[in-house]
C-alpha cells in the first residue's frame, strides 16, 4: 500500500485511524466463494517433482565453475598471470563467503525453528558474508601484490551473478 493510498480519519477525537482509499479495482475480486484447500500428500509430492529446488551445493559448484571460466578467459584474453590470479581471487571472494554463509544458515532453517529467529540468522549470516567479501577485497593488495582490479571485480561479479542466471535458467527450463 502506498503512502498516497492511506488517509487519517477521526482527527477531532484525538485518535488516528488509518483507512485505505484504494479504488475498487485494487481490491481482491477473486472471492467467488472458493476456499483454499490444503494439498494432499500425493499432490504435494507431485508439486515438488514439478518444481525441484536448486541445491545450495549445486549453486556453489556452479559459482566455482564460473570463477574458473573467468580465470581461463582472463588467461586467454591477457596471457598475464597477474590478471588470471586477480580474476580467480575475485571469484574466490564471491564463492568463499557464500559457502560460509550457506553453512552457517543451515541450522537456522531447520524445521520447527521459529521464523523470527530464522530471519535473524539469515540477516546475521548475510552480514558475515558481506564483511568477509569486503575484507577479502581489502586484503587483495597484500595477497596478490598489485592486483588487476578490473579482472578481480569481473571475477567477483560473475560469481555473484550466478544466482540470478541460475534462477532464470531454472524458470526457463520449467516453462518448456
Amino acid at each position: 500500500m502506498t503512502v498516497a493510498s492511506v488517509g487519517m480519519t477521526d482527527i477531532r477525537s484525538g485518535t488516528a485511524r488509518f483507512t485505505s482509499r484504494q479504488s475498487p479495482g485494487w481490491q481482491d475480486t477473486g472471492d467467488s466463494g472458493e476456499t483454499c484447500q490444503p494439498l494432499t500428500a500425493e499432490q504435494a509430492r507431485q508439486w515438488r517433482a514439478r518444481n525441484p529446488q536448486l541445491s545450495v551445493a549445486r549453486v556453489l559448484a556452479i559459482q566455482a565453475a564460473t570463477g574458473a571460466v573467468a580465470a581461463l578467459a582472463a588467461w586467454a584474453l591477457s596471457g598475464k598471470a597477474l590478471v588470471v590470479w586477480s580474476a580467480a581471487y575475485g571469484a574466490l571472494a564471491g564463492v568463499l563467503p557464500a559457502a560460509l554463509a550457506a553453512k552457517g544458515m543451515a541450522r537456522w532453517v531447520a524445521p520447527g525453528f521459529p521464523p523470527g529467529a530464522a530471519l535473524a540468522g539469515f540477516v546475521l549470516w548475510e552480514a558475515v558474508k558481506l564483511i568477509l567479501a569486503v575484507g577479502m577485497l581489502a586484503a587483495a593488495p597484500k595477497i596478490l601484490g598489485a592486483p588487476s582490479w578490473p579482472a578481480l571485480l569481473i571475477g567477483l561479479a560473475l560469481t555473484i551473478k550466478v544466482y540470478g542466471v541460475g534462477l532464470w535458467l531454472t524458470h526457463s527450463m520449467k516453462s518448456r
